[in-house]
């Protein structure tokens, strides 16, 4: 069956990622830099902005019904175009603040649907000598489009018309979409969409059971290889006396770059090793980088090269990490959709705890004590999975 389908190349199948990251980008700096022009205090504005993204946590809860009743690629559409018709209501209505927070979080929760969708979709459909590719391009998009919106997106809605800053951040979202004629979709599982409720639930049940799946969700809630750092680096200019220019420009323009870089690299390491054991490695040496770094003087050029590294190490094992997701799912699996949306919503936990982690760390050590306290936890992950899982199947070998 996998033979038959005459598939678009990879790279055009991963760029659907890109509604997702112009979201990403949207809501964590563009938004903020919106409101902050219309007046609204930094902590409503912080606590809005995890209120809006926060569905990146919960929205798995919804995500069984992507692999039923319709084509994958139907909902998508429908998810994506929620997502850039609240994103452009935003960009007219942004004054109105208990407005805003509310469609934002509806948007969000449509894009967190919508790359579900896309990714469980396109994961279905290759082989597994494509995951680490699809897993590239999927970070690419992200990373690219994301930054893409980071950039342009302030000046353009605070120096141009609102109908037309409106139209034209609607339309961008929109357009990753075109990818989808070229895109088989298959009809979903007959029988799943059918039968009762009870054997349905049974089936996502049963992923949790599935040893692949455990070990993914291990390797993606522990501390092993999030980088966090890249979250906080932005507010710690004044410790290595950067400008406030220097720090946009690496967070901006520098971000981009190191991250389409690092995805780069993944597919060319996959060939020589698994990418489970790749992304564990990943994390150790990002860990020692993370440590290294602190021997360095406090200077601009320490921050530059700080932060480009924590991000190619992050585009790294985000790509790495894809690439582990679509190995999961494998061809043709009916809840592809529900399994690509877990694995993902696994991924953003250690982010969050890390970074109240790492917040700590500062107030009690400065750069010292966050340092340590991500690369310690990290490097301790790390060891701890890579004896779990892997020590124990050489054991069971023997």
């Amino acid at each position: 069956m996998q033979k038959q389908r005459r598939l678009p190349p990879v790279w055009t199948m991963g760029l659907t990622n890109a509604t997702f990251g112009m979201m990403g980008g949207f809501a964590v700096v563009t938004l903020p830099q919106i409101l902050a022009a219309e007046g609204v205090p930094g902590g409503h504005i912080a606590a809005m902005t995890a209120a809006v993204i926060s569905p990146g946590f919960w929205v798995f809860l919804l995500s069984p019904m992507l692999d039923v009743r319709f084509r994958r690629r139907t909902y998508a559409l429908v998810f994506g175009v929620l997502t850039a018709l609240g994103v452009g209501y935003t960009v007219l209505h942004h004054g109105n603040v208990a407005a805003t927070e509310a469609v934002m979080i509806v948007a969000y929760t449509a894009a967190a649907l919508y790359q579900g969708t896309v990714g469980g979709w396109t994961g279905s459909l290759i082989t597994h000598e494509q995951d680490s590719q699809l897993g590239m391009w999927f970070n690419v998009a992200n990373v690219g489009a994301g930054g893409l919106i980071e950039i342009i997106g302030a000046p353009l809605i605070l120096h141009s018309p609102p109908v037309l800053a409106a139209s034209v951040m609607t339309i961008v979202m929109l357009l990753p979409m075109l990818s989808f004629i070229a895109i088989p979709a298959p009809e979903p599982d007959k029988m799943l969409a059918s039968e009762s409720f009870g054997r349905f639930w049974r089936e996502v049940a049963s992923l949790l059971k599935r040893r692949d799946v455990l070990v993914a969700l291990a390797l993606f809630a522990m501390p092993s290889a999030s980088f966090s750092l890249t979250n906080v680096l932005g507010g710690l200019g004044k410790d290595y006396h950067a400008s406030p220019h220097i720090v946009s420009l690496f967070a901006g323009v520098g971000s981009v770059v190191a991250g389409i870089g690092g995805s780069y690299l993944v597919p060319q390491l996959a060939k020589k090793f698994p990418l489970r054991p790749l992304y564990l490695g990943i994390g150790f040496i990002g860990a020692l980088f993370t440590l290294g770094t602190l021997l360095l003087p406090r200077a601009p050029w320490t921050f530059g090269l700080v932060f480009t590294g924590e991000i190619i190490f992050q585009s790294l094992a985000f790509t790495a990490m894809n690439g582990i997701t679509f190995e999961v799912i494998g061809p043709d699996n009916p809840l592809a959709a529900t399994l690509f949306t877990v694995l993902i919503a696994a991924s953003m936990l250690p982010i969050t705890y890390m970074g109240f982690l790492d917040g700590w760390g500062y107030d009690r050590g400065h750069l010292m004590g966050s340092f340590l306290m991500d690369a310690g936890l990290s490097m301790a992950a790390c060891l701890l999975l890579a004896w779990l899982l892997f020590g124990r199947e050489r054991r069971s070998r023997a």
